[in-house]
């Protein structure tokens, strides 16, 4: 084993998996479609072009292991949530196109436990949904502007139902809870053990993975890598946050840190005072996000924004732990949950996820050049990286479907500002979201300062 990668995060750590790379590429070879990332998008990509035409030589290429990024250092939530809203998709693509985006997610979540319960993987999928409280008045205001929201593109209390105190309550015992919503469109999984049963799958398939194998740069009908080059009709950029680090890529996202912390094993009397019965996910509304779930293995794990963004967009190992911002998640979780307070933590941990410019996820495939992508998740990955892989099979084997016609499909974001302005821009927005966060505590008020963030960002 070339490093430890166990030791990357509670899902390598619980993965029951020996993390032992594959073969890395033995040289230069010919392909139909070459995948680069084996991560979710790359994986599912896969997946569902091996299914559809087994005959297609497929090759997917990965520096580290199946599932090393973020794939497998996630919250574990398989929901529907997209990072461009409804009504920012409806002004661009029009009201039908920005629904059937919603609908095509809602029906992601259920895809995802299908596959997986068909093909035998154990990732402990549990369609619990989630409850989001709001823990003061501007977050009040902002739960109760999402059930509007969503009122208005006639989504109903099935799909995001209005919680008052008690009802929020009901499902999370959380401290300061004014009311809340919920959504049953969303599962708790365990991420490592999906990707990487997922990466057992597509080989049974018939697909080849190479690991332990650099791409270096990618271009019409070839690959460069460490090890040789790969010629194949088609190419596929499944990198999301790594994507700064192909050739002539440093623009395309903005790479941002999402750090978690895992407690041990909580007892029953202990959960008796949490909640989350039915492994419901949750967060609160606050600007600088935060997110959690109940695991299958009874402990809380926990995640938020808040890492520095790294100048010229670097992505390095030593940036997954950043011990303040550990320390902030557990001054954060208390707060949530005072019983957790004498709750050992086992597990820190960390990695970049991937922001387009204009925060929108796209997926696409120019058919002059034969290059695809997907990604500019902004961390909604686990359930959109499905639909991207579903879309981009379709896109491939040149079919005209539901899913080609999304308003996502062939969606161009402009690319970051080159630096110092990405890093002035990036860090200037975290800083400002926190901010908002404690003037909203402090004052109970909805933050003017956020407003005027969301409109410069055009949300």
């Amino acid at each position: 084993m070339t490093r430890a990668y166990r030791d990357l995060s509670l899902w390598h750590d619980t993965a029951d998996d020996d993390w032992t790379p594959r073969a890395a590429l033995p040289g230069d070879r010919e392909a139909d479609v070459a995948i680069v990332g084996a991560g979710f998008t790359g994986l599912w990509t896969a997946y569902y072009l091996s299914r559809v035409d087994p005959s297609l030589r497929i090759v997917v290429l990965e520096r580290e292991v199946a599932g090393f990024g973020a794939s497998g250092r996630n919250g574990g939530w398989c929901s529907a949530l997209f990072p461009a809203p409804t009504g920012w998709l409806a002004k661009r693509y029009g009201s039908t196109a920005a629904v059937d985006q919603a609908r095509a997610m809602q029906a992601t979540v259920d895809e995802v436990g299908k596959v997986a319960a068909q093909e035998g993987i154990d990732c402990d999928f549990d369609k619990g949904g989630t409850v989001e409280v709001a823990r003061n008045r501007g977050q009040l205001a902002r739960a109760k502007a999402e059930v509007d929201d969503a009122r208005r593109w006639g989504l109903g209390p099935e799909d995001l139902a209005w919680l008052g105190p008690d009802e929020a309550m009901e499902r999370v015992h959380a401290t300061r809870v004014l009311g809340g919503t919920f959504t049953p469109h969303c599962a708790a999984i365990h991420p490592a053990r999906l990707v990487r049963g997922l990466a057992r799958v597509v080989e049974r398939g018939g697909v080849t993975v190479h690991e332990s194998t650099e791409v270096r740069s990618i271009g019409p009908g070839l690959v460069h890598t460490d090890r040789g080059r790969v010629r194949a009709d088609v190419v596929i950029r499944a990198t999301e946050g790594y994507t700064p680090g192909l050739a002539g890529q440093r623009r395309t996202v903005a790479p941002v840190y999402s750090l978690m912390i895992a407690t041990e094993p909580l007892g029953t009397d202990v959960w008796e005072r949490i909640g989350l019965r039915h492994r419901e996910t949750f967060n609160d509304l606050r600007h600088l996000i935060i997110y959690g779930q109940r695991t299958a293995d009874g402990r809380l794990a926990f995640g938020g924004r808040g890492a520095p963004y790294h100048f010229a967009s670097r992505v390095r190992p030593e940036q997954d732990r950043e011990p303040t911002v550990f320390d902030s998640l557990r001054h954060t979780l208390v707060d949530l949950f005072p019983v957790l307070r004498d709750a050992a933590i086992t597990h820190t941990w960390g990695g970049p996820l991937g922001i387009a410019r204009d925060w929108c996820a796209s997926v696409g495939l120019d058919r002059a050049t034969g290059l695809g992508w997907a990604g500019g998740y902004v961390g909604d990955g686990v359930g959109t990286t499905n639909l991207a892989g579903r879309t981009l099979a379709d896109l491939v084997l040149g079919r005209d479907t539901d899913l080609t016609r999304l308003p996502w499909v062939g969606h161009r974001s402009r690319r970051w500002e080159p630096e110092p302005l990405r890093w002035i821009g990036v860090s200037g927005s975290l800083k400002v979201m926190g901010g908002a966060d404690a003037e909203e505590e402090r004052t109970g008020r909805p933050s003017r300062r956020a407003r005027a963030m969301w409109r410069l960002l055009d949300r």
